[in-house]
């Protein structure tokens, strides 16, 4: 790793991908408080694993980055789970559960997330040692 990029990211919590997968996983939290109750283990339970899925990819790639193909491995984790949770943000809306202006919102947030991801998985050198 440069000098430069060491100093621009200490951690995986200063990566712009987890910041907004972070914001996103949280707004999905609360969203879900007002699912209905016989969906407790079903749609929120899997909307609320897979966001939270995205940010512990994203950890574990940057604590394996010591080895390119690990890193690049766990990002690509990390953008599957991005793409289960727009599946489930899909069945919220088309449920009733989720409104639309929200539902864009997630699925914006999560495109400019797998974005972020290409990104990073397209130019690993950038981020490993």
């Amino acid at each position: 790793m440069t000098m430069a990029h060491s100093r621009e990211y200490k951690g995986f919590r200063d990566l712009k991908a987890y910041q907004l997968a972070y914001k996103l996983a949280m707004k999905i939290f609360e969203e879900t408080k007002h699912f209905p109750v016989e969906e407790k283990y079903g749609l929120t339970s899997q909307i609320r694993r897979s966001s939270r899925s995205v940010l512990a990819n994203i950890a574990e790639a940057w604590k394996k980055r010591i080895y390119k193909k690990a890193f690049v491995n766990k990002l690509i984790d990390s953008y599957g789970e991005a793409g289960e949770t727009e599946v489930w943000l899909d069945m919220s809306l088309d449920s009733g559960y989720l409104g639309k202006e929200k539902h864009k919102y997630f699925l914006n947030g999560y495109e400019e997330v797998g974005k972020m991801l290409y990104g990073m998985i397209s130019q690993p050198e950038k981020f490993c040692s």
